[in-house]
């Protein structure tokens, strides 16, 4: 390893764990990566993505300098076309004509910036955000019980908890260092319970000691029937309730209709007798700690659900105290910070309502702005749907890809192709939304960027800047900045540096403290350049002229709560189901999500041939019957569909799945797939209060793609694009891996050229049984092999990728290659399961056949699971399947 010249301690941009990050740069240039040992969210540990960091610091497909219409542009064209374009929309349709959507991955300061300007100083509300898809119904049910939107429970929570309670959340795969925090609590103290709630059984369910796959959006009914029950177990807690909160009686009444359990089990597919046993568990264990997550925020009943968990700690007084509350796990790195600034349409900075005169009276006096925003703006659903109908005629979108995360995704792209002025900050210049931008403007990515993130626990932490931008990119803040100063309101933003805009906003939010809030960071808002420079993680609030609390701070345990009496509010959740339900034409509930080695729509980690090695294609998790009936032959292809859209994806016969159900993830986009768009298939069904869309209750029909030919391939080229049905590219090592399939005939030698370039041929052929083999070769190398067969083909996929690796192949290799399977002592390590250490299934049960049956023996022979944990829990089941096949035999 080269010399090291700095560390930089930073934090990590995935999801909203918030893990501290050591970035240590050497002199040739690389960056090695590894966990702040000191950092109170992670110490030390990282997750996959966090520790294939260094290989996403890459200028490839970049965007560097400002473009207009497809031509390079300076940043002072472009910003002052924007003006332009601004201020006659402004002028000529009022402040609602103009809208920014932006995003959980900027900074505090980005956002900060962004709510000024459009708020402030535009004087409309239409400002919303990617997190509008992952945490508003978090926002609204913590608004609703608590008067704002407060975390109250902490980290430390899931170590000091007897029952861990785990509602719509993969937590092994979506923020994989809690769960191994979890795993870690219970392995040194075994009479600790985990109950994992998720309609299907996922790496997570490995951990838990009581499953339950609920029925699709059932969780209300759930959680009623739990508040009846901890009612008549005599588990109310009488002095909490009667001193400190209200609206119990409506609250029990409307939960009347689940107070039997066999009405609970109606409704959630669940057996009485596991129902029982939640309840009876939930009940006996005064440290309980419920964590949810996406299961329980997206969905058109998000809010009630989440009220639904908070009334059954609000009953049992459970708040607040060590162990024992409700906490919401964010997606996105800074969805939280967000949050602290008012980055929702239908909020304020420093957590003050928008509804409020008295609130907006003070926001505007201390941003001494011309005028202010008195009402929501669009939520992101509806805000397309007002570009789409015209009402918007500018909209700037930062840092996110609506094109593909939105539902109804084919409707975005409707919609934008009609906007007149689009503007996209991104770092990829090649994302399916940056197709329609006007104007598109070069951002910074991690490791370049400067300020402040917050994670779920309410810890902010620094993000550091410690590699070069490259070309002209700029932070979002300044983009922003300058955009509010050519539009004549220099005096706002005059801001000079990052940590200008950090003092600015701690000060806000402890402006007039008559006004009382939970969010208040005064105490740093004179923070030098210095001490905002060595600003080590904290969690909020952080109030001036108190004496620093220590971490780990929690609220709600004193019974004083942000509403205007002081009291918790219980809140009436009467059950609604999903609007959408499965029919004889559609009769398929689809559910999305995340895969563990992946992040949102792979801008950044598509260029890790690491993290692509464990799943390299879009897939659906089908139930064995399912795919019986219909005649879907596992690892064969399937159509998902309904009347928006379809995708054509693997189908993954799996005993994971319940009948019924289909799981498609989110993170395939047209760059890396021909039709796996999911978000496409998914309707703009909506939470009333959240407005957060229903992403888990879509309903689809399946049936088989029969292809004519499939097809693997790897190839020097990274990012050909061939004419298929199917199609789906994935990073290797010095290139891409492709599968391939149509139902059309194959003109072989046409589909490697599109795939390899202009190449001599080395060609294996059996007409007779459909098969070919072919080896491209340039220049005495090989750049690229196809394998074709009538079925999917059977070679040794992981072998080859390696083989293929970084390092020239002469021409005489390509024989030995295209036998697809490794000769003589060499071994096929078979699937990928550890990204960290490249292990393979194969790898793992031949360690098992010489008698390493367990998890840690593993890591210890092989490293499988010895770094970043994320894999085992598949290791524990593929080492549970063997042992049942020992046993059977």
């Amino acid at each position: 390893m080269s010399e090291i010249i700095s560390s930089t301690l930073t934090t990590c941009p995935y999801c909203g764990t918030g893990c501290g990050v050591k970035a240590d740069l050497c002199a040739d240039g690389s960056v090695v990566i590894s966990g702040d040992p000191d950092h109170p969210a992670n110490y030390g540990k990282l997750c996959v993505k966090g520790s294939a960091l260094a290989e996403t610091l890459t200028r490839e497909g970049r965007l560097e300098y400002p473009e207009i219409s497809g031509r390079r542009a300076s940043w002072d064209e472009a910003l002052d076309l924007m003006a332009t374009k601004f201020g006659e929309a402004i002028r000529d349709h009022g402040p609602d004509s103009v809208a920014l959507y932006v995003s959980g991955q900027i900074l505090t300061e980005d956002y900060y910036v962004a709510n000024k300007f459009m708020k402030g100083f535009v004087g409309s509300a239409n400002i919303d955000t990617n997190s509008r898809l992952c945490m508003a119904s978090s926002v609204a049910g913590h608004k609703r019980a608590f008067g704002t939107d407060t975390v109250p429970q902490t980290y430390q929570d899931l170590e000091c908890a007897d029952l861990v309670v785990l509602v719509g959340s993969n937590l092994a795969w979506c923020h994989p260092i809690l769960f191994q925090r979890v795993a870690a609590a219970k392995a040194a103290r075994p009479d600790m319970r985990v109950v994992n709630i998720d309609p299907r059984r996922t790496a997570t369910s490995e951990l838990a000691d009581l499953s339950l796959a609920i029925a699709p959006g059932a969780d209300v009914a759930l959680f009623c029937g739990l508040l009846i029950h901890l009612d008549r177990a005599g588990k109310r807690d009488a002095s909490f309730v009667g001193d400190h909160t209200s609206g119990l009686d409506a609250t029990l009444e409307a939960a009347l209709p689940f107070a039997e359990l066999a009405a609970v089990a109606e409704a959630t597919g669940l057996s009485v007798a596991d129902i029982r046993n939640f309840y009876e568990l939930f009940a006996a264990t005064e440290k309980t700690l419920t964590v949810f997550s996406q299961g329980v925020n997206q969905s058109s009943a998000g809010s009630d659900k989440v009220n639904a968990i908070i009334n059954c700690h609000l009953l049992t007084g459970r708040i607040g105290r060590e162990g024992c509350g409700p906490i919401s796990v964010t997606g996105q790195p800074n969805a939280m910070g967000g949050r602290e600034v008012g980055g929702l349409a239908n909020q304020l900075a420093a957590h003050l309502e928008l509804t409020e005169p008295a609130h907006r009276a003070l926001v505007q006096e201390f941003w001494r702005s011309p005028q202010i925003a008195a009402t929501a703006g669009h939520k992101a659903v509806d805000l397309f749907r007002a570009v789409e109908g015209g009402q918007i005629k500018a909209l700037w979108i930062m840092a996110t890809n609506p094109v593909d995360s939105l539902p109804d995704a084919d409707r975005v792209k409707t919609a934008l192709a009609k906007c007149p002025f689009v503007v996209v900050s991104d770092v990829t210049r090649d994302t399916d939304t940056m197709k329609f931008g006007h104007v598109l403007l070069p951002a910074l990515a991690w490791g370049e960027k400067d300020g402040t993130v917050t994670n779920s626990e309410r810890r902010i932490s620094r993000q550091r800047a410690f590699v070069e931008a490259p070309g002209e990119a700029r932070a979002d803040w300044e983009a922003l900045a300058e955009l509010g100063r050519r539009m004549g309101w220099a005096d706002g933003f005059g801001f000079d540096n990052v940590a200008e805009v950090f003092r600015e906003h701690a000060a806000l939010s402890g402006h007039r403290l008559e006004i009382v809030r939970d969010f208040d960071i005064s105490a740093l808002s004179s923070l030098s350049d210095d001490e905002f420079d060595a600003l080590t993680p904290f969690q909020w609030p952080r109030r001036a002229n108190e004496s620093l609390r220590n971490d780990d701070s929690r609220f709600f345990a004193d019974g004083r709560f942000f509403t205007p009496d002081g009291r918790g509010r219980f809140v009436a959740t009467p059950f609604r189901p999903p609007r959408s339900r499965p029919t004889a034409e559609l009769p398929f509930w689809l559910n999305t999500g995340r895969i563990r080695d992946q992040w949102h729509t792979m801008t950044r980690t598509g260029v890790s041939a690491r993290l692509s090695g464990h799943i390299a294609e879009p897939f659906a998790e089908i139930a064995p019957a399912d795919a019986q009936r219909l005649g879907i032959a596992p690892a064969s292809l399937v159509r998902v569909k309904n009347a928006r859209a379809e995708v054509i994806v693997r189908a993954l016969v799996t005993d994971r799945q319940s009948e019924g159900a289909v799981f498609v993830p989110i993170h395939w986009t047209d760059r890396f797939a021909a039709k796996a768009r999911v978000d496409a298939l998914v309707g703009p069904e909506t939470d009333p209060v959240s407005g957060q869309p229903e992403s888990k209750a879509a309903t689809v029909a399946l049936e088989p793609f029969v292809a004519h030919w499939h097809a693997f391939a790897v190839t020097r080229e990274v990012e050909p694009q061939p004419s298929v049905a199917y199609w789906a590219r994935a990073r290797i090592a010095g290139g891409a891996r492709f599968e391939l399939a149509d139902d059309d005939a194959l003109d072989v030698e046409a589909l490697a050229r599109r795939l390899f370039g202009e190449a001599e041929w080395v060609r294996f052929a059996d007409p007779s049984r459909g098969r070919i083999r072919l080896a491209a070769i340039r220049e005495h190398q090989v750049v690229g092999l196809l394998f074709v067969a009538p079925e999917p083909v059977e070679v040794a996929r992981d072998w080859i990728c390696e083989a293929f690796g970084e390092t020239p192949i002469e021409a005489g290799a390509a024989i030995d290659l295209l036998a697809g399977r490794p000769a003589g002592a060499r071994k096929d390590p078979g699937r990928r399961v550890c990204s960290c250490f490249g292990v393979g299934i194969n790898q793992i049960r031949v360690a098992a056949e010489a008698g390493y049956w367990t998890v840690a023996e593993i890591g210890e022979v092989l490293k499988a699971g010895s770094n970043c944990g994320s894999c085992k829990p598949e290791i524990a089941k593929i080492l549970a399947e063997g042992a049942n096949r020992a046993a059977a035999e």
